[in-house]
């Protein structure tokens, strides 16, 4: 149970224990909530006080750092966190300055996570005329992301500036700072609230898992591929859906074919029905009216769908 608590020390100060995971996420921004939600779903239950940046792990040997996103890969690299859940957008951006600088970039990515999709691209005003790629070349491009904008070009064989932003990069052209921009697109609203837009998509990111390059101890280890196991599971339920009906064995073939995304289904005879059966199945895509409806046009009966809390192939 001692390696189950995190110790306090005096008043202000926090000393984390070494036999602990550490993960750090975004402290506050799109990933933040998500990645909370993720390690919950996975079963861990955690306390943090009011304006702490360290969440302390109750029921697992894991405790959580808020931090910054940009310090994420760092974090991880320089072994202070054995995990971290980071933007592919943050972590290309830090492998290629580290690059740039000699250095290497030994965090390792375990997998990609099914939350914080978007795209980076270049935009443009709405009253220009740029169309191709080509159009770029002797522009002045605003971006928080130089390296993988230098990148881009390079690979494009296009010569233009990089005009490096700390943010606000939209209003850019407007100011006069540049001609186009490089930045993240979700929904596409804040371009269209600016006039601009998009030309060409450089890079498409998503938040994803990596791990500190040291070794880790036996007991971390055991216990980042429970993490891991519980992440598939949480992972593969997102979409998915149990479908319980009854039906007539001579419709069998088409309701198989048309429960989406599953695999064999269970068929369990019905007592004093010898010609009817129920069908149970595990639907790993979304299930629509449209579906259930072709369902009971094929025959099925009494159908009832559940959401899928969780589950290990």
């Amino acid at each position: 149970m001692a390696a189950m608590r995190s110790r306090r020390c005096a008043p202000g100060t926090v000393r984390v224990d070494k036999q602990r995971l550490k993960v750090a996420i975004q402290k506050s921004g799109r990933l933040t909530d998500h990645s909370l939600d993720l390690l919950v779903r996975c079963g861990l239950k955690y306390s943090r006080g009011k304006d702490q940046l360290l969440c302390f792990g109750e029921n697992m040997p894991l405790d959580i750092l808020l931090v910054r996103d940009d310090d994420i890969p760092d974090l991880v690299r320089e072994d202070v966190c054995d995990l971290g859940i980071v933007g592919r957008n943050v972590l290309e951006e830090k492998r290629l300055a580290l690059r740039a600088q000699g250095l290497a970039a030994p965090f390792i990515e375990l997998q990609s996570l099914d939350y914080g999709r978007c795209r980076m691209v270049i935009a443009v005003p709405e009253d220009t005329s740029y169309q191709t790629a080509a159009d770029l070349n002797g522009l002045r491009i605003a971006t928080t992301y130089p390296q993988i904008l230098s990148q881009w070009l390079i690979t494009q064989r296009i010569s233009a500036q990089v005009v490096i932003l700390s943010g606000a990069v939209e209003i850019a052209p407007r100011l006069g700072r540049a001609e186009a921009i490089c930045d993240l697109v979700a929904t596409g609203n804040t371009l269209s609230a600016n006039r601009l837009r998009e030309l060409e998509t450089v890079l498409h990111s998503e938040a994803v898992l990596i791990q500190t390059p040291a070794p880790l101890l036996a007991d971390k280890l055991a216990w980042l591929n429970r993490i891991r196991l519980r992440i598939d599971g949480v992972q593969q339920v997102k979409e998915s859906k149990y479908i319980m009906l009854h039906a007539p064995r001579s419709a069998l073939a088409d309701i198989r074919r048309l429960l989406p995304g599953s695999e064999s289904p269970t068929i369990i005879p019905l007592e004093g029905h010898p010609e009817r059966v129920a069908v149970h199945a595990v639907c790993r895509e979304n299930v629509f009216w449209e579906t259930l409806e072709s369902l009971k046009a094929a025959g099925a009966s009494a159908v009832l769908v559940l959401p899928v809390e969780k589950m290990l192939a």
